[in-house]
């Protein structure tokens, strides 16, 4: 085990609005290490005055942000993912000590936070419009602009990646940005704008955290004209109605109960190391992208699930913070708390508990919030834990025999945000494919995220696509102007 690092926790842990700090008006709360149980200190908590006095400051800045030139506005850009990429390490280690997840995989984050903010600062030029034929004498173009203040809400499985990443296509199309950061991990957030501040106007990005009263004060205020949510089912239909209210543009990134499909043809080993993959045990499950469903063909359910079992084991909970830790913790106790009745629901519905199912023995974890990486068997599709998302390293594993079952089975839940399929036959991989009713869809892979292509859901799993040239034209609006000369 790696020896101890030093923290860097920020100086401020107030409200970022106006290129300045500000004492929150709805006062403090604490926030935590899930993995010691130790306090962090006070975080800002917004209330709807706050939130109201961030709205005016960004309101102030557009202006002037809007009217700079996009080439401006990326130089500006880059110089954000410049400071990221030099301070990944100090930021990863502030997430992990304060979401639970490991130290390698969020210094993985800040670096897909920086990507985006490049690959958003090189798209600028792109926000193009048309010039259509109107005769002599008429010149008629369409352009794009952007909307105005853009509220953003994230969730806390990538507290700084989505942060940062998620401010950066509405800055690129001209956009100013009020953040909620998790609630729960706010520490990043902080950090991040001590190490940027002065680099954009001020104004133009500004971070305000807090709990169910910020985030719905941002979702209803009359001068946000676009929110944008990463979030539980819950929480974005509670978005959508205050949205609704003032007919808002909406984007909402949701839950996922993705399914993960292994044909009798696959490679059993890819296959394997697949559905594990998939379920994102590094981050304990946490992702609304896991494939915590998988469907495993009869004939070969037996062998996968036994591979699956060996490669499982790479995965032992730790503490985030030591960079050879492979699994961190969960959030808090209330999420453990429900991961650990799913697991007694499943054994109470008549699946096989083969693997996990219990917090760790390691008496240095004794304080945290962990649970080792759990798989179930013998799971039938009508079950709760084949159909409720957990959130949690919890994994089911259907045995199939009949493709038009499965495929039914695999699109019975309300959610469709990925999908994994595994086949060694391209009919199958185009079929399964084209039948399985979510919006991102890996072929002998899961897992990843592809910068450049779309990434969202059907049906409840959002609305909406990022990590493209969609997110960054989503955040702006179509006008038609007719010159007659």
């Amino acid at each position: 085990m790696s020896g101890p690092q030093t923290i860097q926790l920020p100086q401020h842990r107030d409200l970022y609005y106006g290129g300045q700090w500000h004492v929150p008006k709805g006062g403090y709360v604490d926030t935590w290490n899930p993995a010691t149980g130790e306090c962090l200190g006070p975080c800002a908590e917004a209330n709807a005055a706050d939130v109201d006095d961030a709205v005016k400051a960004a309101q102030a800045a557009f202006v002037e942000w809007s009217r700079t030139k996009p080439s401006e506005r990326a130089a500006l850009m880059r110089k954000v993912a410049t400071v990221l990429r030099e301070h990944a390490s100090e930021l990863a280690l502030l997430d992990a000590a304060n979401c639970g997840n490991p130290v390698a995989e969020m210094t993985r984050d800040v670096q897909a936070a920086a990507a985006q903010f490049d690959f958003f600062a090189g798209l600028v030029t792109e926000i193009k419009g048309d010039t259509i034929p109107m005769g002599e004498g008429v010149v008629n173009m369409s352009v794009r602009e952007p909307y105005g203040v853009v509220g953003r809400i994230v969730a806390y499985n990538h507290p700084l990646m989505f942060t940062a990443a998620k401010s950066a296509a509405p800055l690129a199309a001209g956009n100013t940005v009020v953040m909620k950061p998790p609630v729960q991990a706010p520490l990043s957030a902080y950090r991040w704008m001590e190490l940027i501040d002065g680099i954009l106007p001020p104004g133009v990005l500004n971070i305000v955290s807090g709990g169910t009263e910020c985030g719905s004060a941002l979702s209803a205020h009359p001068d946000v004209p676009f929110v944008s949510l990463i979030g539980s089912v819950p929480t974005g239909r509670a978005v959508a109605r205050a949205g609704a209210e003032r007919l808002k543009r909406i984007t909402l990134e949701l839950g996922g109960k993705n399914a993960c499909i292994v044909y009798p043809d696959a490679d059993l080993d890819r296959a394997a190391a697949g559905a594990v993959q998939g379920m994102n045990f590094t981050w304990c499950g946490q992702s609304c992208g896991s494939t915590s469903r998988l469907f495993v063909h009869e004939s070969i359910h037996d062998e996968v699930v036994a591979r699956m079992l060996e490669k499982i084991r790479h995965y032992r909970p730790g503490l985030p913070t030591d960079p050879a830790t492979t699994m961190g913790a969960i959030i808090s106790q209330s999420q453990l708390d429900k991961i650990m009745k799913y697991i007694e629901l499943g054994k109470e519905e008549g699946a096989t508990l083969v693997y996990g199912g219990k917090r760790p023995d390691d008496p240095a974890l004794s304080k945290g919030f962990f649970i080792e990486p759990t798989v179930f068997t013998n799971v039938t599709a009508d079950m709760r834990i084949a159909n409720e998302e957990i959130f949690g390293p919890v994994l089911s594993v259907i045995k199939w025999n009949d493709e038009e079952t499965m495929l039914a089975q695999v699109n019975a839940v309300e959610y469709g945000l990925t999908g994994a399929v595994f086949t060694r036959d391209l009919a199958n991989a185009h079929r399964a494919a084209s039948r399985i009713q979510a919006g991102f869809i890996w072929v002998n892979n899961a897992g990843p995220h592809f910068l450049g292509t779309s990434y969202g859901g059907y049906k409840q799993s959002g609305i909406g696509r990022d990590e493209s040239i969609e997110e960054l034209l989503s955040y702006t609006q179509g006008k038609n102007i007719n010159i007659t000369l």
